[in-house]
């Protein structure tokens, strides 16, 4: 069954195929066979994109975004399953400038957390990970040393 969103997505795909010397149009230039064997994914699941059958999967997605030379981020946006705003750039939640840690003082778990990019659903794993390798306050020493 065909949609709108699948219509557009695989018109793009095969305007990038061609493109990049595949022959998709005749029914022995092998060009369909070609690309499902250099991106390592069944003829079939080429040929469902090209006949407006279905999507691809995320791994097939991911397979010819690397034969065809183009991001993953943008297969996904283009194919409607993502849009730019649910795929952040990568580092663009980091602040443009971190802060800096004043001298006599070190910054905290949660700095590290948000610095380094870590999901705010997951910073509390992050900091009983991260805490015990910490030196104490009153020695210096780290807490577990291997």
């Amino acid at each position: 069954m065909t949609t709108p969103e699948l219509d557009v997505f695989a018109a793009w795909v095969e305007g990038l195929m061609r493109r990049r010397g595949y022959d998709i149009d005749s029914p022995r230039g092998g060009g369909k066979s070609r690309i499902a064997d250099e991106a390592g994914v069944h003829r079939a699941a080429v040929t469902r994109l090209l006949h407006r059958q279905s999507m691809p999967d995320l791994e097939t997605t991911r397979r010819l975004a690397r034969v065809l030379d183009v991001s993953v981020r943008e297969m996904l946006i283009r194919s409607g399953r993502l849009t730019a705003e649910e795929l952040t750039e990568p580092l663009a939640h980091l602040p443009t400038s971190p802060p800096t840690p004043t001298p006599m003082r070190r910054i905290t778990v949660a700095e590290a957390a948000e610095l380094l990019g870590v999901p705010t659903d997951r910073r509390e794993r992050f900091a009983r990970a991260v805490e015990p390798l910490l030196p104490t306050a009153d020695t210096g020493t780290p807490l577990a040393s291997h």
